[in-house]
């Protein structure tokens, strides 16, 4: 750059920093915290996981030449096949975080007894037969590097791996085990050399198998018949001495139109409690995108007929017929009425300590069908502003929400305030949101949305609490398993997983 040109060059690259910066910013719409609790219970249950997938895993069988210098032969080609690993012990076993790396792995004092079929071809002999080996003094450690790949999809890493197994003590089985045993000493130091130099190979191999099962994982889920939830990870997790932190996207989306929404998710940290093993915080924008999302999917609407309000107006002392006779009085009719309630905006969220609340603006239409008549025919048209309450509730495996009206404000056209009184409609619409359509609304509430869980593990001591702009879940984990079950992952109970466009994947 010309001398001349140097202060303006390098003005302009500031003032591009300073315009460029905040909109690279992707602030975490959920966040999840691993604590150390976790990682302990993660040791108790992947023991007791390992044993069952070991137990049951097909091993290969292992094939090979080596020079046999005790017994001066040139060669001697070996098989062991039908290998079973019948029990191990990793008693001293722990998960540590490392500030800014990852987790290491640490155990040692490990055993193991195996049993297999071997086979040996040499130029002077061949025989087969079985054998035991115990392996004992099993050490392994290694750094766990939880990642992020492209598209948000998690990954893992292996560094500073370092495994040994220092005893190894083989017993033959057979009509000569008496003569092979005497000569164990030499093969047993070379099951020692050649198993040390595998085992780092075959843990990393693991390990890009397991993070071949984790790009397969969607990022994409499909919820519900309207929507999507996207959960990539915007970055890699961070890492202190006590959690883990993992900062998803949190986007909801509408199932027939992928683009992210005009919503900017706003900064949130939490809370500094490590009691629980896992945290999760919902901010308010995701459960704002969900509002759009569904408004945008034509989800907010609900058409009810006269028999369907008074199937929830029964119960109530005021009775459907008090309700409906009045307006049919209003405007003389006898004919059934239909009323069709839709959101006309998406409806706002509000998260304050202690207390969710929704602003749903919305308008009825109130319509009815004469006799002989193929369509209905509105009689007239209001909008109005319903704010409900939202209750949470873990129960099970499933996040529960209800509905509360808390205010009704009825706003009617200016050409229709002469014909009617806001006052009179706004009690008994009032009446039909909160014995007719909020009944509605909570049963399939009820019902409940499932929370993601890895296989056989439940959540148990499950704690839901409103803050200052998000939800916040705080859990225990549970782990069972009986021996006839098979390990198999459980996420978002039936739900279907979808791949976004663009991810080198098929899309719905």
């Amino acid at each position: 750059v010309p001398s001349e040109m140097g202060p303006v060059f390098w003005g302009c690259l500031l003032l591009w920093s300073l315009c460029m910066t905040p909109t690279q910013a992707t602030y975490a719409g959920i966040k999840a915290r691993v604590t150390q609790r976790a990682l302990d219970f993660g040791v108790q249950a992947g023991m007791e996981m390992m044993e069952q997938i070991v137990k049951e895993k097909n091993i290969p069988d292992l094939k090979g030449s080596e020079t046999v210098e005790f017994l001066k032969i040139d060669y001697a080609n070996y098989n062991f096949s039908n290998i079973k690993i019948h029990a191990f012990s990793f008693p001293n076993t722990s998960l540590a975080f490392v500030p800014g790396v990852g987790i290491r792995a640490l155990t040692n004092h490990g055993t193991a007894n195996v049993s297999a079929d071997w086979e040996v071809r040499t130029p002077l002999f061949h025989d087969r037969g079985g054998a035991n080996l115990l392996l004992s003094g099993v050490y392994f450690t290694g750094v766990i590097l939880p990642t992020r790949l492209a598209f948000g999809h998690p990954a893992l890493g292996l560094q500073d791996c370092h495994a040994q197994v220092s005893h190894a003590h083989v017993s033959f089985v057979g009509e000569l085990s008496a003569l092979y045993n005497t000569f164990s000493d030499p093969l047993e130091k070379l099951i020692l050399k050649n198993l040390n130099a595998m085992l780092c190979p075959i843990i990393s191999g693991e390990v890009e198998a397991l993070n071949a099962n984790l790009s397969s994982l969607e990022v994409l889920t499909k919820i519900d018949n309207f929507t999507l939830l996207d959960c990539s990870l915007t970055s890699p997790p961070e890492i202190t001495e006590q959690y883990l932190d993992l900062n998803l996207k949190g986007v909801f989306l509408p199932l027939d139109d992928l683009a992210d929404p005009p919503l900017s998710p706003e900064p949130f940290e939490l809370p500094e409690r490590l009691d629980s093993m896992l945290y999760i915080g919902v901010s308010k924008s995701v459960l704002q995108s969900a509002s759009l999302a569904h408004f945008t999917a034509g989800a907010l609407s609900v058409t009810l007929s006269t028999r369907e309000i008074s199937e929830h107006f029964l119960l109530n002392s005021q009775g459907i017929g008090s309700v409906l006779s009045r307006i049919a009085d209003l405007y003389i009719l006898s004919q059934p009425l239909v009323l069709r309630i839709m959101a006309t905006e998406p409806p706002v969220v509000h998260l304050q300590p202690g207390n969710f609340t929704l602003d749903i603006p919305a308008s009825v239409v109130v319509l009815t069908q004469r006799r002989n008549a193929t369509e209905v025919e509105p009689i007239v048209s209001m909008d109005f502003v319903a704010s409900t309450s939202v209750g949470l509730a873990i129960l099970g495996q499933r996040l529960v929400c209800s509905l509360s009206l808390n205010r009704f404000r009825l706003s009617l056209p200016e050409s229709n305030r002469s014909d009617i009184k806001v006052l009179r409609f706004e009690n008994i619409l009032s009446s039909i949101l909160h014995f007719g359509v909020l009944p509605l609304a909570n049963k399939k509430l009820q019902q409940g949305f499932p929370l993601p869980r890895p296989y056989n593990v439940s959540l148990v001591n499950s704690d839901i609490e409103v803050l200052e702009g998000f939800i916040l879940i705080s859990t225990d984990l549970k782990y069972e398993m009986s021996s006839k079950q098979q390990p198999t992952f459980h996420g978002w109970g039936d739900v279907n997983w979808i791949r976004r466009p663009g991810s080198g994947q098929p899309a719905p």
